[in-house]
């Protein structure tokens, strides 16, 4: 029997007391075997848990046990998942999503913060963790005046340690990256596997977007930025292997969208691709429903379908089956395979979140840029 329901049965009507000591005892949400209890102690018209897992209710109301402030919800949840969600208190018609009092577990999005339930099997990875032992990269504040943009457009470069002159560096273009480094840890992640020798020593162009849902949906400019603006700098700046096999775009959503859509618009340019729960909506017949933002996505994507040529050589792919876009990044693999190129790919039970691209970069980064570990012991 659930703790919860243990509780629920112990006496007809349940002291305060007895309330406080479960609670002190327990550690929230109670995962037991495949069953995951949800507890909020307060005063409300209703409790609901809204996840972020897609195939379920997003709005599961709790149960208030009789005579109590205590609610509860059980919810059954495979093993090894992860996932995020807040709880929404209703008194009268004022409803307030706040995250869950008895979890400490956070993770941050550029919207705030979610609570995180994880079932047993999950662990987050060593290497997301800070590591003494590895030394440090760094960050530069450039700018560059683009005509594709129209505009003078700001990013960072990550420059790994030990960095020299006189080395050749491969170079990676990451959509979205400063949302990257402040909410998927990829500062700490390149300085740890760089350290573990995993993944070589590389250039990261982090570029961000302040038209992201334009310029990130296959926009022709954006891609013309990248390949004919930005790489071309970066190339006179810095000591780059001009190999396509050292040229790599990565992105998550959007940002993953706009790197395989500049990599086919410039097919012989960036040998590796990196791309996290992409948006690849796309139609068979009739029309989308995920909104006008997504047309120019289905239109590219539907082109890319017809045509997809050979935008680049290695692919890694990765999406959470609790995602709406899972049947999209499915759906692209073997369309990908068919083209030649070398194709991974990578499923988790998690949702469209940073930390859920996070724990796939290891996986993804000493693949398409395997350090001397991986050339040596692969």
């Amino acid at each position: 029997m659930l703790a919860i329901h243990r509780l629920e049965e112990s006496r007809k009507r349940l002291s305060g007391k007895a309330i406080d000591e479960f609670l002190a005892s327990h550690t929230f949400p109670l995962v037991e075997g495949p069953s995951v209890t949800f507890v909020f102690r307060g005063e409300a018209d209703n409790v609901l848990l809204q996840h972020f897992i897609y195939g379920l209710p997003t709005s599961r109301p709790f149960r208030r046990i009789k005579g109590t402030d205590l609610w509860y919800l059980v919810l059954e949840v495979p093993g090894e998942s992860r996932f995020e969600y807040k709880l929404n208190l209703v008194h009268g018609n004022a409803h307030q999503w706040i995250r869950d009092p008895l979890n400490p577990l956070n993770a941050r999005d550029p919207f705030g913060a979610n609570s995180v339930a994880t079932t047993a099997g999950y662990e987050r990875p060593d290497w997301t963790y800070f590591d003494p032992e590895a030394r440090t990269g760094s960050f530069e504040e450039r700018s560059l005046k683009s005509k594709a943009l129209g505009r003078r457009q700001s990013f960072q470069v990550y420059l790994p340690a030990r960095f020299r002159k006189s080395r050749r560096y491969p170079l990676l273009v990451c959509h979205d990256g400063d949302d990257y480094v402040n909410y998927a840890s990829l500062g700490l992640v390149l300085d740890n596997l760089i350290h573990r020798l995993e993944v070589a020593p590389m250039v990261v162009a982090l570029v961000s977007s302040p038209r992201r849902l334009v310029e990130y949906a296959a926009d022709p400019g954006h891609a013309s930025f990248v390949a004919e603006e930005l790489v071309p700098y970066l190339e006179k700046e810095l000591p780059l292997d001009r190999g396509i096999e050292a040229r790599g775009l990565m992105g998550a959503s959007f940002g993953g969208v706009a790197s395989l859509s500049t990599a086919w618009r410039y097919p012989g340019r960036f040998g590796r691709l990196l791309l996290q729960s992409g948006s690849f909506a796309f139609t068979d017949i009739g029309h989308h429903k995920r909104g006008p933002a997504f047309d120019p996505v289905v239109e590219f994507v539907n082109a890319f379908r017809n045509s997809p040529g050979k935008p680049s050589e290695k692919v890694f792919v990765s999406c959470g089956t609790y995602e709406s876009l899972i049947y999209e990044n499915r759906s692209l693999v073997p369309l990908l395979q068919n083209t030649g190129m070398e194709v991974r790919y990578s499923e988790a039970r998690d949702g469209h979140n940073w930390e859920n691209w996070r724990d796939r970069l290891r996986q993804g980064l000493s693949w398409l840029f395997p350090g001397p570990l991986w050339m040596v012991y692969e």
